[in-house]
């Protein structure tokens, strides 16, 4: 079987490692997938979905909040700002930070940072939209 060893870090610990048919990263210019003897590259990522199909037939999907990607000689490592299943995801909280954020885009207030409200809704929108996910 033609796989790919994929290694995923995040801040806090390394959080998978193992053998994949494939692997699809949100990147900077859209989504992409890393299948047997792809094209060394190394990329970065944005907020997003990363789908991967594991070597049994199933496939799960997984929040992100960005980071990097680098492929090389069918290795494959993400160096990731966070890394939720779709289990993890709590939509109460989601919802509850994406109206959170959209207040604070609402009032335009001078102590407001824009991209950082901006940021936190298009991250809360991702965990509720990857939480609906069905393949």
């Amino acid at each position: 079987m033609k796989s790919l060893l994929l290694e995923i870090f995040t801040p806090q610990k390394k959080v998978f490692s193992g053998e994949v048919l494939s692997v699809t990263f949100p990147g900077e210019k859209g989504n992409f997938q890393v299948l047997f003897n792809h094209a060394p590259l190394i990329s970065s990522l944005e907020i997003g979905a990363i789908k991967i199909a594991y070597l049994d037939g199933t496939k799960r999907i997984f929040a992100t909040s960005g980071g990097f990607v680098e492929v090389k000689n069918n290795r494959v490592v993400a160096i990731l700002n966070t890394f939720e299943s779709q289990e993890e995801i709590d939509v109460k909280r989601a919802e509850a930070a994406a109206e959170r954020a959209r207040q604070r885009l609402y009032k335009h207030s001078a102590d407001i940072d824009l991209i950082r409200a901006e940021a936190a809704l298009i991250r809360a929108i991702n965990r509720i939209k990857i939480k609906n996910y069905h393949f």
